[in-house]
């Protein structure tokens, strides 16, 4: 059976996701809160680039395991995508309102390359979830359906038994 954009979605970003948190742990472990999240000590940039602490990566994890189990499900792969787009939307918002180098709820340490690859995480989940229909297509391909199969009753006539 063909994925669904939002199940190609789900399933694309709950892997990386998912890696991406686990991977972010390498970096730092760290559950600092409240100003002492965005110091320097407290995170660490993945790849040099995106900030994270153990926080970040807990919901990394949380949202790429959320994806995974949706993906095998086309009203579900749907409901993440347009649900994950307009919630990191939201948080790209934030994350730009509160600075490069600041916190979000004084838990996720972002900047500005965060910020803006959340927005493409956004804009991704809402057009994919957009571009999947509310329900698959009807198919009967690679099923038997009792309709195309003749009745007792026809079978009977043919071999003259009525």
């Amino acid at each position: 059976m063909r994925k669904s954009p939002a199940q190609v979605y789900a399933l694309t970003f709950g892997l990386t996701l998912l890696l991406v948190g686990i991977l972010g742990f390498f970096y730092t472990a760290d559950f600092s809160t409240g100003s002492a999240s965005s110091e320097p000590g407290n995170k660490d940039a993945v790849l040099g680039l995106f900030d994270v602490n153990g926080w970040h990566n807990v919901v990394h994890i949380l949202s790429g395991l959320l994806g995974l189990s949706l993906a095998g499900s086309w009203f579900g792969a749907r409901l993440y995508a347009i649900g994950f787009g307009a919630t990191y939307l939201l948080v790209a918002g934030i994350g730009f309102a509160v600075g490069d180098g600041e916190s979000i709820l004084g838990l996720i340490p972002v900047n500005t390359a965060d910020n803006w690859l959340h927005v493409a995480i956004a804009v991704l989940g809402l057009l994919a979830g957009a571009l999947t229909p509310s329900a698959p297509a009807p198919t009967t391909v690679g099923r038997k359906s009792r309709a195309a199969e003749p009745s007792v009753k026809r079978v009977a006539e043919q071999r003259g038994a009525v």
